[in-house]
C-alpha cells in the first residue's frame, strides 16, 4: 500500500470517518472515468481541486461534485486573492498527492478547504485516495466535515 493512500485511511479513522479504500485497477483520475468504475453518476465524484493564492502561494481545496465545474469567481471572492492552478509538482511536494489522486483528507500541511454546496445533496460520494486508482465512498456531510471544509456555492 503506498504511503498516499495510508496517509488517508490514517487521516479518516483520526476524523471518525469510516471508509473502505478500493484499488479499482483502472485509472479514476476524472471524475467520468471514476464514475464508470464506481458504477454511479459522475456527480457523485469529488472532484479534488488544489489551488493556489496569487498573493499568498497558500493552498486552497476545492471540493465539487464531478459533473461541475469551479467557479473561480466565487472562489475568489471566498478567499479573498486571485487564485491559479498550482503547479502539478507543487501540488504533490506541499500536498503529498499527484494531481489525479488528491485526496479530500490526508494532506501532509494544512490546506484551507471548501466544498460545493451540492455536494450534500447525495446520499454517498465517492473521493480519490491518494492514488490514481484508488478511491473511497462515504456520507458527503462527514467527508466536508472530515475535510474541515467550509460549504459554499462554488460550482458551475
Amino acid at each position: 500500500m503506498s504511503k498516499s493512500v495510508e496517509r488517508v485511511r490514517q487521516a479518516a479513522a483520526a476524523s471518525g470517518l469510516e471508509i473502505e479504500v478500493r484499488r479499482m485497477g483502472e485509472s479514476t483520475r476524472t471524475a467520468e472515468e471514476a464514475a464508470a468504475q464506481c458504477g454511479v453518476g459522475v456527480g457523485q465524484i469529488v472532484k479534488s481541486l488544489i489551488f493556489k493564492g496569487s498573493d499568498s502561494a497558500k493552498l486552497y481545496l476545492f471540493l465539487v461534485p464531478g459533473d461541475r465545474r469551479l467557479d473561480q469567481e466565487k472562489a475568489v471572492a471566498l478567499v479573498g486573492e486571485a487564485l491559479v492552478r498550482a503547479d502539478p509538482r507543487e501540488v504533490r511536494d506541499r500536498t503529498g498527492f499527484a494531481i489525479g489522486g488528491v485526496a479530500p483528507i490526508g494532506h501532509m500541511g494544512p490546506v484551507e478547504a471548501f466544498a460545493d454546496a451540492r455536494l450534500a445533496s447525495y446520499d454517498i460520494v465517492w473521493a480519490a485516495a491518494g492514488a490514481h486508482d484508488a478511491v473511497f465512498s462515504c456520507d458527503p456531510k462527514a467527508l466536508i466535515a472530515a475535510a474541515g471544509a467550509k460549504v459554499a456555492d462554488i460550482g458551475a
